[in-house]
């Protein structure tokens, strides 16, 4: 019996350490990076923006996220936990798939990006793919009265590619740049 009590104290103790030393080296790390651990910031019109916190776009002139199961709100990530049999789950990805195409009348025919229906697992993912982005080209190109190549070209430049997955497109960053143009 007293050996067990003594390889769980050991073992406790070992714990706390190993985790001590990682919190204290990752914090570290996080001060010493760019941004000092505070996330990507822009101060835009006298207000400060995160690049890395989904922002809400309702105006037909913007861009517009990936759906939010927290409203937007950084105070309170998460997800639905919903699964895609989940009945309720899939009323609101039909009703998302009607107003999507009601937004966007010249996609009529186009298949929806399926990050433009679903909400990410912390309800906050700032970007979208780079289809999800060329869907709402036309949309954006006709509300501020630009041509479709210029929009496109913008998005382009605002495209960062990824080394473990696909291109993305930060919905934030790419308004901020829209909102630019003369």
């Amino acid at each position: 019996m007293k050996h067990f009590i003594k390889s769980s104290v050991l073992l406790t103790l070992l714990m706390i350490v190993f985790i001590g030393l990682y919190t204290m080296i990752v914090y570290a790390l996080g001060k010493v990076l760019p941004n000092h651990g505070e996330g990507e910031q822009i101060n835009a019109d006298g207000k400060r923006h995160y690049a890395n916190i989904a922002q809400q776009f309702k105006s037909p002139n913007y861009f517009h996220p990936r759906p939010s199961s927290v409203n937007y709100n950084a105070a309170g990530s998460g997800g639905s936990n919903k699964g895609p049999t989940n009945e309720e789950l899939l009323d609101v990805i039909r009703k998302r798939i009607d107003t999507v195409k009601m937004q966007n009348p010249e996609m009529a025919n186009v298949p929806v990006p399926v990050e433009l229906l679903t909400a990410s697992g912390s309800g906050l993912d700032p970007d979208i793919s780079v289809k999800g982005a060329e869907y709402q080209i036309k949309r954006v190109a006709k509300a501020r009265n630009l041509d479709e190549a210029k929009i496109k070209e913008l998005v382009a430049q605002n495209t960062a590619l990824c080394v473990f997955g696909p291109s993305k497109v930060n919905v934030l960053k790419l308004n901020l740049a829209l909102d630019q143009i003369k």
